[in-house]
This record gives structure tokens, sequence and C-alpha cells, in this order.
């Protein structure tokens, strides 16, 4: 019983990580009608951020993690402004240059880094014990940041002015050109958003296990699976798909089999596409 338990606090966790990444995924496409390949790197951009202002600069992980959500949401920002925008109406063209930019973006840290995995620090050391389970204080940590985050982006989208410009664009970019919206500068800031949320992501998901080269590919496919399980574009769907695969994908590691790590989502993507394509919650555009 209390193995079940722990692996459920355990899913509970990694699910709340695994939504703020897919949410970022599912904005840009709810947003802008383009998938970005080169999400899951973002998160390896952000990861390796962190390691080198922690191992080469000797700050600290705080500072890091701070770092990191700046450096994914301008990588992000920049990537749009340089290739993005003039081709965004080619959604094909957008997922191969994020493609290649996500294999460029592992090739560089190959260089550079190597391919040897490195230990990035933990947010907060330590552990919670109750009821004779125990919980690394960093684990929590990171499920109470994460769904500050997601609590913050869905307030952000639904009751400020830009995130309310951002939500008609994702409606009709037209419609929202026709009161003085800017549809450029929405994309940017979706983009520049979805960066931050995936760099610091990446921090997270490092400082309890490790910052690798090839680290964002696993988030990468696990966020196409829950879009398309939640309804591609929409931020509670993404949430609740987050939750489902994750819980899915931990109970199989745990009592199936741990080679089967990421087959169950893949599983879960081709029966929704072949019995509900549009999701739990259809197609809601950004709408929280």
């Amino acid at each position: 019983m209390v193995d079940v338990v722990s692996t459920a606090i355990n899913a509970v966790t990694i699910s709340a990580l695994y939504a703020l990444v897919a949410i970022g995924f599912t904005l840009i496409f709810g947003v802008g009608g383009v998938l970005n390949l080169a999400h899951g790197a973002i998160l390896t951009v952000g990861a390796f951020t962190a390691y080198y202002a922690t191992s080469a600069l000797g700050l600290g992980i705080w500072v890091g993690a701070a770092a990191a959500l700046a450096v994914g949401g301008l990588f992000a920002a920049a990537l749009y402004l340089g290739m993005i925008r003039w081709v965004q109406d080619e959604p094909i063209l957008v997922m191969i240059l994020t493609l290649v930019t996500s294999i460029a973006v592992e090739q560089f840290f190959v260089v550079t880094v190597g391919t040897q995995a490195k230990a990035v620090p933990s947010l907060l050391p330590g552990q919670l014990s109750f009821a004779g389970l125990s919980v690394q204080t960093n684990q929590a940590l990171t499920f109470v940041l994460s769904w500050l985050l997601i609590g913050g982006l869905i307030v952000a989208v639904n009751y400020t002015q830009t995130g309310k410009a951002i939500l008609a664009t994702s409606m009709s970019a037209k419609g929202a050109a026709l009161v003085g919206i800017e549809s450029d500068r929405m994309y940017l800031y979706t983009w520049l958003l979805a960066g931050a949320l995936a760099g610091v992501a990446g921090v997270f998901l490092a400082s309890y296990r490790t910052a690798s080269y090839t680290m964002g590919r696993g988030p990468l496919i696990l966020s196409f699976s829950i879009v398309v399980l939640g309804g591609i574009g929409s931020i509670r769907g993404s949430v609740l798909g987050a939750y489902l695969i994750g819980f899915l994908e931990v109970f199989t590691v745990s009592y199936v089999d741990s080679s089967l790590s990421g087959l169950a989502s893949l599983v879960v993507l081709v029966v929704v596409l072949l019995v509900r394509p549009e999701g739990l919650f259809g197609r809601e555009l950004a709408e929280a």
C-alpha cells in the first residue's frame, strides 16, 4: 500500500511538470497554429543554463533557475523573430525549421559539454516525511512551483489585457487586427512565454534527474500525446492530459516494465487520434 501511495505521489509531481511543458507547446499552436518541434530543446537550454550558472560561475541554483527562465524565453523569442515570423503561414516549413533547430541545439551541447549527463543542484535539499512516507523536498517544491506558474499563466491569459489580446488573436487574427491588436506582437509574446516556461521546466527536471543533450526528446513526445489527448490548443485540456499521461507513464514503469517508458503515451496518442481526434476538450484555441 505504501508503495502504491509513493508511486501516486511521484506521478502527481511529475505530471505537474509535464503540464508545465505541454502548456507552452499547446499555447504556441493555439495562438499561431504551428507546432514548435524545438520546444523540447528549450528545456535542454534551460537546464544547461542553470548548470553553467552553478558550476562555471558559482552562482546559486535559484539564480540559475531565474537565468534559465530568461534565457529560455529569449531563445524562443529569437527563434520566432529570426525564422518563424517569416514563414509562420507555412506550418510544414515551421516544423522543419524547428526540428533542425532542435538537432542543432543538441549538437551544440554535445560539442561544448559532451554526451555525459551533468548534475544540477536541487532547488531545496532534504526530505519531507509524513504518514510513513518520504518525499524529496525538491520534488515537492517542483510540484508547488509548477502549479504556481500554471496558475499564473491561466490568470494572465484570462484576466490581463495582453492575455485577452492573445486569446482574441488565437480566435481570429484578422478579427483581432480589426480592433487594433497586432498579431505579430501577440505571437512573439506567446513564443516568449512558452520558452520561459520550458526553460524553467528544464531546470526542474534536471534538478532531480540530470541534464543531458537528449533530455528534451521525451518531454516533446509526451507533449504531443498530452495536447492531443486534452485537445490541441486547450490549456485546461493540457493540464488534464498531463495528469492522465503522467499517471499512466509512472505506473507503467513502476508495475509493468521500465523499458516501456514512453510507449504508453504513444499508444494513447494513436488511440485518441483514431477514436477522438479533437481530444477531450476539442479545439478550444488558447482558452483556459
